[in-house]
């Protein structure tokens, strides 16, 4: 055969071809089954997980920023610095969370 020529499919290559597009049809068919009983509440559920795992450590670390400024004022702002590792953490806590309800579905 010459370098541009194509070579025939064979039945073997058009079998496995097939066995390929069932199996991924079938993964898709037992997932959707799982996810039946999953409904519009669930989903709903899963945001309101993710606000307070944001929600939470935030205003955690401004309370505690808060009255570390009341007690030691200083020139650097503990409110503002804990704001930003109390959303730093809650961002990670909700990455968690969404990970960990993905792993799930698989």
């Amino acid at each position: 055969m010459a370098d541009g020529d194509v070579e025939p499919r064979t039945d073997r290559d058009e079998r496995r071809e097939f066995a390929g597009t069932v199996g991924r049809k079938e993964v898709r068919k037992i997932k959707a089954r799982r996810e039946r009983g999953r409904t519009a509440w669930f989903w709903v559920g899963l945001f309101g997980l993710v606000g307070w795992a944001v929600s939470v450590p935030t205003l955690l670390g401004i309370a505690a920023g808060v009255s570390i400024d009341r007690r030691w004022p200083g020139p650097v702002s503990w409110t503002l610095t804990l704001l930003l590792v109390g959303v730093a953490v809650g961002c990670l806590n909700a990455w968690y969370w969404v990970v960990r309800e993905n792993q799930g579905e698989e």
